[in-house]
């Protein structure tokens, strides 16, 4: 049996501890650094990240319903929202071009392939168009059609389809006057506005600048300036409900009265501005002026109330069935006698006024036959007109 000394069992004890200590500062120097570095670096990315899921769900909860849903619609609906500038050129008093005169409006991407749905009033007269998508790029743009009645127009740009995000067309049925709407546009060239209200009134007519109206107007008290100007009006959920046209305003600013064509007429349209550059709408072909009470006081018409007709064009639907117009007045005895014929009846619909006449007509596709009533040397007549498209050189 082997037996250890004192001074073996001494020299045995140093040269462990001596080995303790040196893996102990190993240890210390390396492993302790390393692993719990990277377990301390993980821990404090997932603290990180808890945090920030904690703040942002607490900023969440911070905002109301409405306001988030106001957030949602801008950031899902403002990319599809164009800038349009048009340009026009003039000339000075001694034929040199002066400065070009810009104007700038709004308008809704309405699909893959460009087409933008914007206001007759945004571009009419231009020369040049340029439309700026959301990432600030822009594309030379062409009218492709324009409905002066309903003051709508479409233009459209070529671009790559995953730069054209569409603005969704809901419906303006089904309105309710208190309903929340969101308004987006450039107002005074600033890109991409939002601004809040609701429907404040419904069934609004609206003279457009051809003289027309437009009946089922929407009101509504969100700001809307000049170049929101062919935006759209949303509802809440994100939806067109309207294009945003006219404001009433004494001082050319907002007043909380702004006016936006509904939707549905919109939506009724745009194929046709897409496929004929106008809207097909049926005409007589005639020239009229209103009776008044002092003009059917003073001629005898046979009528107290209606349109005279005061002529004709000879290839129109009016002139070839056998309508006549005339401004001249006969004088027998002591009365005064029309020689034109008067309008008082469309189909079932009396006729009293030229929106009268124009309401009419619409109720007809372009092709129809129709019964209109005319008073002819004080008689009533009925004659059957074949109708047909209004003339784009009408569609003032």
């Amino acid at each position: 049996m082997y037996r250890i000394t004192i001074r073996q069992l001494i020299l045995l004890s140093l040269i462990s501890a001596l080995l303790a200590g040196t893996f102990v500062a190993v240890y210390d120097r390396y492993g302790k650094k390393a692993l719990p570095t990277a377990i301390a670096t993980s821990d404090e990315t997932a603290l990180s990240a808890t945090e920030g899921e904690k703040a942002k769900a607490q900023k969440n909860e911070s905002m109301s319903w409405d306001e988030k849903n106001n957030i949602d619609v801008y950031e899902t609906i403002s990319p599809g929202v164009v800038n349009i500038t048009s340009t026009t050129y003039v000339e000075d008093f001694w034929g040199f071009e002066a400065d070009p005169q810009q104007g700038t409006g709004s308008g809704s991407i309405i699909d893959k392939q460009g087409h933008i749905l914007t206001n007759v009033h945004v571009v009419k007269g231009a020369q040049e168009l340029t439309v700026t998508l959301a990432d600030k790029t822009t594309y030379p743009a062409k009218v492709v059609g324009t409905d002066p009645d309903n003051d709508l127009a479409v233009i459209k740009i070529s671009a790559p389809a995953e730069k054209l995000h569409v603005v969704p067309l809901g419906t303006s049925q089904e309105l309710h006057i208190g309903q929340k709407v969101l308004a987006i546009g450039n107002p005074f060239g600033l890109d991409r506005t939002l601004t809040s209200g609701i429907i404040s009134g419904l069934g609004r007519p609206l003279k457009t600048a051809n003289g027309r109206t437009v009946d089922n107007v929407i009101q509504t008290d969100a700001s809307i300036n000049p170049g929101n100007s062919g935006g759209p009006l949303l509802n809440s959920k994100g939806e067109m409900i309207g294009v945003n046209t006219a404001i009433y305003s004494p001082s050319g600013g907002s007043v909380g009265i702004g006016f936006a064509v509904p939707v549905d007429i919109a939506k009724r349209i745009i194929p046709e501005l897409i496929n004929y550059g106008q809207v097909l709408r049926p005409w007589l072909g005639i020239g009229t002026r209103t009776i008044t009470p002092q003009l059917a006081s003073a001629v005898d018409m046979g009528v107290k109330e209606g349109l005279i007709i005061t002529g004709t064009l000879p290839e129109g639907p009016a002139g070839r069935a056998g309508i006549k117009g005339s401004t001249n007045v006969t004088r027998k005895g002591n009365r005064y006698y029309l020689e034109a014929d008067v309008l008082t009846k469309v189909g079932d619909t009396r006729v009293k006024s030229e929106e009268d006449l124009y309401r009419a007509l619409n109720n007809y596709k372009p092709t129809d036959t129709i019964q209109v009533e005319i008073y002819r040397n004080g008689q009533p007549m009925n004659i059957s007109v074949k109708l047909e498209p209004r003339p784009k050189l009408y569609n003032r």
